[in-house]
């Protein structure tokens, strides 16, 4: 798949920061921002996003309760924290409530966030076609059991 069909969620409250992130990004991949855990949930309904990128302080809500919130509905997007402040127990949270892969400070290097975002999506990938594979194999698994029972009973 081409870096332009990642799809990134951004959510920043900072505008400023959604659109710096927009302006070195949306050449690459297919960026989508968000002001609020709101406004991207609406996104995540509507559009097939790989990467979730969250700022981590945001006047509603913390980026990591924000991955929390949406893990149920939405487990398959790589999830990648951002955030200003260098706060050791915000890190913890990340990885072992929200389930994010990297964490990052700002202000981010865009050479850095560009190569973890390429491997984030190769993460992703796998991840889809090992669901798929094991899917494929639980069915033939099934119509092998059946198989085996039909010559069993005649």
């Amino acid at each position: 798949m081409s870096a332009q069909h990642i799809h990134i969620l951004y959510i920043d409250d900072e505008v400023h920061n959604l659109n710096a992130f927009k302006a070195s990004f949306r050449r690459l991949y297919t960026v989508f921002t968000a002001t609020s855990a709101e406004e991207a949930e609406e996104i995540l309904a509507r559009e097939d996003i790989q990467i979730i990128i969250s700022d981590q302080r945001m006047p509603k809500i913390t980026g990591i309760e924000f991955f929390e919130s949406i893990l149920g509905k939405y487990p398959e997007p790589i999830r990648m924290l951002l955030t200003g402040y260098a706060d050791i127990n915000a890190v913890i949270d990340a990885i072992n409530k929200g389930q994010v892969y990297k964490y990052f400070s700002k202000p981010w290097n865009d050479d850095e966030l560009r190569q973890n975002i390429d491997k984030a999506y190769e993460v992703y990938a796998l991840r889809k076609e090992n669901k798929e594979l094991t899917a494929k194999l639980l069915d033939v698994n099934e119509k092998l059991e059946f198989l085996l029972r039909q010559k069993l009973i005649s």
